[in-house]
């Protein structure tokens, strides 16, 4: 399984069949259910270093609007086709409806990661796939 294959415009896995019930603007009774979500960036040529900035960004201020859980959290960088740079991250939406209301902040964030990516081997530049953790281990 290669991390290309990984993805962008559909974000929801539900992590758990459970959630915590909060009460909707229209009165209706909702269950916050988390998603995991790896997100695979093909770096422009030369724009990988100001990528990973931006996706830094994307954490802290994702993490600062408490949209997303503390862990999983992992950002990693690799080449593809010889000397490609790519950046996926890996992270977990606090909910499910979270990416389809996201505040400008982060939604200005998403332009500038769509800035700096290109299309690689019939693939978008940036890539958003919806994933379950099975476990983990320290």
């Amino acid at each position: 399984m290669t991390l290309q294959r990984c993805v962008l415009l559909s974000v929801v896995t539900l992590l758990s069949a459970g959630g915590i019930a909060r009460v909707a603007a229209n009165g209706q009774s909702h269950r916050e259910e988390p998603e995991t979500v790896i997100v695979t960036l093909h770096a422009k040529p030369g724009a990988d270093s100001e990528l990973a900035a931006v996706v830094a960004r994307h954490w802290e201020i994702a993490h600062r609007l408490n949209l997303v859980v503390d862990a999983p959290h992992l950002t990693l960088r690799g080449t593809e086709n010889g000397n490609q740079p790519y950046i996926v991250e890996v992270l977990t939406w606090r909910d499910t409806s979270i990416p389809d209301a996201a505040p400008p902040a982060i939604q200005a964030i998403w332009a500038d990661m769509n800035r700096l990516v290109e299309p690689r081997g019939g693939r978008p530049g940036l890539e958003i796939s919806e994933v379950s953790i099975l476990g983990s281990q320290r």
